[in-house]
């Protein structure tokens, strides 16, 4: 997976943050995406606070695609980017930069 070809693959098991959103209750949200669905992530946290479902379509995701946290390549990622059902965007063909 490189930074580029992200938006096409799976993403649950990725590290993720909320990095910006009009809802400031989304912004700082992290942790490991387990599942998604056409409209949101779903994030445990790890912090004791369960699993948050994030819409993705109010926010802009960080995604860390290495699994160790010193020298990790980080992706910004807009989440209307991401709307799609998961199994239909990892098949999708394009000219754009993300498909």
């Amino acid at each position: 997976m490189t930074p580029e070809s992200l938006v096409r693959h799976e993403l649950a098991g990725l590290d993720v943050e909320v990095a910006e959103s009009p809802n400031p209750d989304l912004v700082g949200i992290a942790g490991r995406v387990v599942d998604e669905t056409t409209n949101t992530l779903l994030v445990a946290t790890g912090e004791g606070k369960g699993v948050k479902q994030v819409p993705k379509t109010a926010a802009t995701f960080r995604f860390r695609l290495d699994g160790e946290t010193r020298g990790a390549t980080r992706v910004v990622v807009d989440g209307d980017r991401l709307v799609a059902r998961p199994a239909r965007r990892t098949e999708t063909k394009g000219d754009s930069l993300w498909q």
